[in-house]
């Protein structure tokens, strides 16, 4: 990596950080620390995701006309500002104010940084830079969760006030990092989709192949990071008998999945068609949910359904690993030139869509219909499969396989890239 690659991942591990201080206290916080009650705290989380998908159609035009670089600093003082104000507010308007900024804010990093990343990038080392980004960001989650927990205190509002002036200190520093930072003109991949005259969605949805990823995100958003903490923990609770420490274990697990076997896993997809990819995804999460279903319907010691649960959520992480190098660059070798700020933020979009309708979904189902909510994500999951082999006759060969690039070279004794670019 290069050094301005190197300052971006400091900064995508600083906000990363930051964000574990608080994630997992929000709704403790809100509902019994500053006494606002359940349905308060419900909202916030709801607005949190409102303002994602108020915000997220108008990132995707700033970063063409503006570049990532001005977006992304505006976003970070828009969630160090929410972030600060959320740890001082003690009513329901300044909480759900607060949250909305906040919100807002950190839905705006992510097409942002990952404009930034396909800038300083090209398409050989695209998927490598992206693996580094969700190691890094997994790590920040857990490190920043583990010190937040030995420094919050339920019976002391002070505590929690810590923590939000931590996340916001980390978004700040964040600013200063990415300052830094000095852009160049951003690579491409050839066999790509023409260069768009404009930002417009109109363009964007006149991409066949954008629109069947959106649409597989969708699915992959829904079927897995959607039930994470609604459905799948619900289930687990309700049918398996999974205490609060062993679905911490779980958490654990599929964080420790991540970090342990992102840059093994890369080796693997690296020279792998992408769309085959991740259809394996889809039958390795399906086999997660025949696992969760005999960790809650089937007859064993309360032992194997704990360890049964616990697999399953290691067996999401191995998939995540293998998403990470393959979607977020696929979408970037969509992109026409310069739009791919456009096209991150509507992936950012289609996630923030199937974050927000997953849990609606997912929980009642998970806490009380557990057959039926096994058997309808099973069903998503090899969905996964059949939408991703269709996605790949979509895709052009480069698109599909970047190291065919790299094949050709040596198989021609070192020629030109852009010659054989151009004869692939």
């Amino acid at each position: 990596m290069g050094a301005e690659m190197r300052r971006i991942h400091v900064g995508n591990a600083l906000s990363a950080f930051g964000l574990g201080f608080t994630v997992p206290y929000l709704y403790v916080y809100v509902a019994q620390v500053r006494d606002l009650g359940a349905v308060t705290a419900s909202l916030v989380l709801t607005v949190f995701a409102v303002a994602a998908l108020v915000v997220l159609p108008f990132a995707g035009r700033a970063i063409v006309r503006r570049g990532p670089m001005p977006v992304l600093v505006v976003a970070l003082i828009a969630a160090a500002v929410g972030a600060l104000s959320f740890g001082l507010a003690s009513s329901s308007t300044t909480v759900l104010l607060s949250a909305a900024a906040l919100g807002a804010g950190q839905a705006v990093m992510q097409p942002a940084l990952a404009t930034m990343i396909v800038d300083c990038s090209t398409a050989d080392t695209r998927s490598r830079a992206f693996a580094t980004q969700f190691f890094l960001q997994n790590l920040g989650l857990g490190v920043g969760g583990l010190i937040g927990g030995h420094l919050v205190d339920a019976s002391r509002a002070g505590s929690f006030t810590l923590l939000f002036t931590i996340e916001a200190a980390m978004f700040l520093l964040l600013v200063a990092v990415i300052s830094t930072v000095r852009m160049p003109r951003t690579p491409r991949i050839e066999g790509g989709a023409p260069r768009a005259a404009g930002g417009s969605w109109k363009q964007l949805l006149g991409n066949r192949a954008m629109v069947q990823l959106g649409v597989l995100g969708f699915v992959l958003f829904f079927a897995c990071y959607g039930q994470f903490e609604s459905g799948l923990s619900a289930y687990g609770v309700e049918a398996a008998g999974i205490s609060t420490s062993a679905l911490g274990t779980a958490l654990a697990a599929n964080t420790a999945v991540i970090v342990i076997a992102q840059f093994a896993v890369l080796k693997f997809v690296e020279r792998r068609k992408r769309s085959r990819v991740i259809a394996s995804v889809g039958l390795i999460w399906a086999v997660a949910w025949v696992t969760a279903g005999y960790a809650g319907l089937g007859h064993g010691s309360q032992a194997m359904a704990t360890a049964a649960f616990v697999s399953t959520y290691a067996l999401f992480g191995l998939g995540e690993a293998m998403l990470s190098p393959t979607v977020a660059p696929l979408v970037a070798d969509l992109a026409p030139s310069g739009m791919a700020g456009q096209y991150n933020s509507a992936f950012a979009l289609v996630k923030q869509l199937a974050l927000a309708v997953g849990p609606a979904v997912g929980g009642p189902m998970g806490a009380s219909l557990h057959a039926p909510y096994i058997v309808t994500f099973l069903l998503f999951s090899l969905g996964i499969t059949f939408l991703a082999v269709r996605l790949g006759r979509q895709l052009t060969p480069l698109q599909n396989q970047p190291s065919l690039v790299k094949s050709r070279v040596v198989a021609q004794g070192g020629a030109p890239v852009e010659s054989v670019r151009a004869e692939v």
